[in-house]
C-alpha cells in the first residue's frame, strides 16, 4: 500500500505544473521584499529582473528568498520583461506570471490569473484592472489608459481591457512563440500586437491594485511615450490602418471640396480661393499619407519575406549538421 501511495505521488508531482513569477524590478527596495515573501507562496520559483537599479533592491530579492538577475544598467522595463520571458524559457517554465515590483498588485491573484492556462483555455492571461469590483486607478490615469487601450486595440487588433496592465501570465507556447523588442513602458501594447501576430489565446481576470504610492513618473509624459511608441507600432504593422484610410478621407474631402467650388464658379462665375486652397491642401496631404502608406507596406512585405528566407536558411542549414552529426554516430 506505501509503494502505490508513493507511485501516486510521483506520478503527480511528475504532471505538476511548473509555475514561476518574475518580478521586473527598479529601485523598489521599499517593497521588493514583501513582494517577493507574498508571491512564494503561489508559485514554485520567483525571480526578479533587477533593471540596474542603484538602491538595495537585488540585495533584498535575493535575502527574501529570489533568484536575481541583474542588467548591469538601467535598459527599461520593456528590457527588463523581455529578460523575464527569456528566463522563464530557459528554466522550462509551464506558466510564466510576470508580476509589479512595487507592490501595486496582489500576489494572491496569481491562482486566478493561471487558471485559465491551467484549462488549456488561453495561451496568455491579463490581469485586468477595470474588471470585477476592485479598485480602480485615479481618474487621469484611468482616462489615459483607456485611450491608450483603444488605440491598441485598434492598433493590434486584439481587444482587451486593459492594454497597459503589468500583471500577465503566459503558458510555455506564449514563451516560445512571443517575441517583443520595445525598451520601454510600451512593451504592454506591444505584447498586445505580438500576441495577435503569433495567434496566441488570450484571456482577462479581474485583479486587486493598490495605489497607495505617487506614481514616480509624470502620468502626461508616460502617455505620451507609450502613444508615441504604439503609433510606430502601427505604422510598421499596419501602415495602411494608420496612413491609409486616412490618407483616402483626405483625398475623397478634397475632391468633395473642389466640386464645391466648380459648383460656386459655375453660379456666380468667381472663383473662392479659400475653399480652392482647401481643397488643394487635402488632396496633397491625402496622396502623402497613401503614398507613405503604400511604401510602408512595400516594406512591411519585404522585411516579412527577408524573414522568412532567413528562417528557411537558418532550417535549412539546422538539419544538414543534424545530417552530418548523426553520420558520424555509430
Amino acid at each position: 500500500m506505501v509503494t502505490v501511495a508513493n507511485s501516486k505521488t510521483t506520478e503527480n508531482e511528475k504532471h505538476k505544473p511548473r509555475i514561476i513569477a518574475a518580478i521586473p524590478c527598479f529601485n523598489e527596495e521599499r517593497f521588493i521584499g514583501s513582494v517577493v515573501l507574498k508571491t512564494k507562496k503561489y508559485v514554485d520559483k520567483v525571480l526578479v529582473i533587477d533593471d540596474g537599479s542603484a538602491d538595495a533592491s537585488a540585495e533584498v530579492a535575493s535575502e527574501a528568498g529570489a533568484v536575481v538577475y541583474r542588467h548591469e544598467r538601467n535598459k527599461g522595463y520593456g528590457a527588463a520583461v523581455r529578460t523575464a520571458l527569456q528566463k522563464g524559457r530557459e528554466q522550462n517554465a509551464d506558466i510564466l506570471v510576470v508580476i509589479d515590483g512595487d507592490g501595486q498588485h496582489d500576489p494572491g491573484d496569481i491562482s486566478r490569473l493561471v487558471r485559465p492556462i491551467l484549462s488549456d483555455e488561453a495561451d496568455v492571461v491579463t490581469g485586468s484592472r477595470f474588471l470585477g469590483e476592485g479598485q480602480r486607478p485615479p481618474f487621469y490615469r484611468r482616462l489615459g489608459q483607456r485611450f491608450l487601450t483603444v488605440v491598441t486595440n485598434v492598433g493590434s487588433g486584439q481587444k482587451l481591457s486593459d492594454s497597459q496592465s503589468g500583471f500577465r501570465a503566459y503558458s510555455s507556447r506564449a514563451l516560445r512563440e512571443l517575441n517583443v523588442v520595445e525598451n520601454g513602458m510600451s512593451v504592454s501594447s506591444e505584447i498586445q500586437f505580438a500576441i495577435n501576430k503569433a495567434g496566441l489565446r488570450v484571456a482577462e481576470v479581474p485583479i486587486q491594485v493598490s495605489y497607495a504610492e505617487k506614481a514616480k513618473r509624470s502620468a502626461l509624459g508616460h502617455g505620451m511615450n507609450v502613444l508615441t511608441r504604439v503609433l510606430v507600432l502601427i505604422s510598421l504593422r499596419q501602415p495602411l490602418v494608420l496612413f491609409g484610410v486616412p490618407g483616402l478621407l483626405l483625398v475623397v474631402g478634397g475632391v468633395a471640396l473642389g466640386v464645391r467650388v466648380l459648383d460656386i464658379y459655375g453660379r456666380n462665375s468667381q472663383l473662392a480661393i479659400g475653399n480652392f486652397l482647401g481643397a488643394i491642401l487635402l488632396c496633397l496631404t491625402g496622396v502623402l499619407a497613401l503614398f507613405a502608406a503604400l511604401m510602408l507596406q512595400s516594406m512591411k512585405e519585404l522585411m516579412r519575406r527577408g524573414w522568412e528566407d532567413f528562417a528557411r536558411r537558418d532550417v535549412f542549414l539546422a538539419a544538414e549538421e543534424e545530417g552530418k552529426t548523426a553520420e558520424k554516430l555509430p
